[in-house]
């Protein structure tokens, strides 16, 4: 069943408008303009608008790099911001990073809810999460506020550290932490015959190891879920698939998962949003997903 989903009812976000490459955001108190490659449309509100509303604007000097210009200095570099499920809150801390990133993607939150609702849903006291390619963690923060007992992998030591920071100013604790080749953590897993109840994966379409070990997307994802599948429990488990790529559909993701898994059941694919105010749908990753209780 093909999806379209994006978060709802998160008061600390929201994405104001959208276009000419660009997004206009808020987090909490504190408006952002960033570039957004996916936004090829005209923008919604007129420029004057954009210039009156925004605190703080990234200026590419690059590709993948560039600086923040605030318009008062006195707003701050780092602040925090939450997300609410039910009862559980999760706090994030942000900062003005030079690759226009701000520790956080904000369409991931439907993915946090399907977590947080799949573990819910087990009857398996502790379930066992795996998370890769993992970021700052939100994910692993909603799988270890829904009771499972988490593993968080990533190759980057600084961004497991950001990680680790959510996790204390969510007044979580236990995460497993590891900084690692999420390829190579995968397969010595499965040499051990580990067994998982949730599985993530938010692969980058380019990225290494801490050793130098390269990632491609579509050179290596088949062979990342045909050992990932191995780590399911065989009677409650979940995996989401997401990718960031202009060259990966929802149907290749379906594919991907089936092809791995052709038992799998109760799948769902689709395309994750994020609703603008000014009306304008901005796309941001395609997913797959499934759960079995």
């Amino acid at each position: 069943m093909i999806q379209l989903l994006t978060p709802k009812n998160w008061k600390d976000y929201e994405l104001i408008d959208c276009g000419d490459f660009e997004k206009l955001e808020r987090f909490g108190n504190v408006i952002l303009i960033r570039p957004e490659p996916q936004a090829v449309w005209g923008k919604g509100l007129p420029e004057s608008d954009w210039t009156k509303l925004h605190h703080i604007r990234f200026k590419g000097r690059s590709a993948t790099s560039g600086e923040w210009i605030k318009k008062d200095q006195k707003t701050p570099d780092r602040w925090h911001i939450n997300y609410k499920n039910g009862d559980i809150t999760l706090k994030f801390r942000l900062a003005l990073t030079s690759f226009k990133h701000l520790g956080i993607f904000p369409e991931q939150a439907v993915n946090w809810d399907y977590i947080i609702k799949c573990i819910g849903s087990f009857k398996t006291k502790q379930p066992k999460v795996l998370n890769l390619f993992a970021y700052t963690g939100g994910a692993s923060l909603a799988a270890c506020a829904a009771g499972a007992e988490t593993t968080h992998v990533d190759s980057i030591k600084q961004v497991v550290s950001w990680a680790n920071e959510n996790q204390t100013l969510s007044g979580l604790e236990n995460i497993r932490w590891t900084v690692e080749d999420a390829l190579k953590f995968v397969k010595r897993e499965v040499k051990r015959g580990r067994k998982y109840n949730g599985i993530i994966l938010d692969p980058p379409a380019y990225g290494h190891g801490p050793n130098g070990e390269k990632w491609k997307l579509e050179d290596n994802i088949k062979e990342m879920m045909e050992d990932v599948v191995k780590l399911l429990d065989e009677d409650e488990h979940f995996l989401i698939l997401n990718t960031y790529s202009l060259g990966f559909s929802s149907v290749i993701v379906e594919n991907l998962i089936r092809s791995s898994f052709p038992e799998v059941q109760n799948l769902e694919s689709g395309e994750l949003y994020l609703q603008a105010s000014s009306g304008y749908k901005l796309p941001l990753g395609v997913f797959g997903k499934f759960c079995k209780i």
